[in-house]
């Protein structure tokens, strides 16, 4: 029988697009070698090649062109991302679980002290999942659960996992339900108990969560 675990998913909707580009110091001809850039051009400027025999007014309406204004959905996702933070930090528990979300994405942009980008931040999303936990969100609840179960931005610790799935799912989360339901059936991190199993598996898909029916019926058809 093929059973589905712990799910490895955070399911909370994310609040900031992430948006990026390349940059190059260097051209580089059809022969391999580098052509280096005669001209540095700051952003904003328009590069003297693009204006040679141009009047000004028509310098400013090309530039107006190739070199449009910041993007107002930039700016409005700092905006709130900014406002997110505030309401986390004010001990907002929603505000909190979705800025560890971000952050375990790393569509929040985190650094090290030494000032290295990080691709995303698993100890910092788990210190505000465990904030908004500790007020008793569920969905924080599931998020910190994975993070136990799997070791991402904490050691791995099973029985947490279990205390945390636990305490979502009595709360209705559907995903927590499917994964508290599977630990009970494979006896990780807690007593195995198919019966125990069985009922939150059953919970779950009453739900939706189709993961939750397939182990239903991944159950019957070994007990038949």
């Amino acid at each position: 029988m093929n059973m589905r675990t712990v799910s490895l998913f955070v399911t909370l909707l994310l609040l900031l697009a992430g948006c990026g580009g390349e940059t190059a110091d260097n051209k580089t001809r059809s022969d391999g070698s580098a052509t280096p850039v005669d001209e540095v051009t700051t952003i904003g400027e328009l590069p003297a090649i693009l204006g040679e025999g141009l009047t000004p007014e028509e310098k400013e309406e090309l530039r107006n062109q190739i070199l449009p204004a910041g993007s107002e959905d930039e700016a409005t996702a700092e905006e709130k991302f900014k406002e997110l933070l505030e309401r986390a930090k004010g001990g907002e528990p929603k505000a909190q679980n979705e800025l560890g979300v971000m952050y375990y994405t790393g569509e929040a942009v985190s650094t090290t002290d030494t000032g290295e980008v990080l691709d995303n931040d698993p100890e910092l999303a788990a210190g505000w999942f465990f904030r908004s936990a500790e007020q008793g969100y569920a969905d924080a609840q599931f998020n910190l659960g994975l993070m136990y179960a799997n070791g991402e931005g904490v050691e791995v610790d099973t029985l947490k996992a279990v205390e945390l799935f636990k305490q979502a799912a009595e709360q209705g989360n559907v995903d927590a339900q499917n994964n508290l339901a599977a630990m009970y059936y494979t006896g990780e991190g807690i007593d195995r108990d198919v019966e125990k199993a069985i009922a939150w598996f059953e919970k779950a898909a009453e739900q939706g969560n189709v993961e939750a029916q397939a182990n239903l019926d991944a159950i019957r058809a070994a007990n038949e």
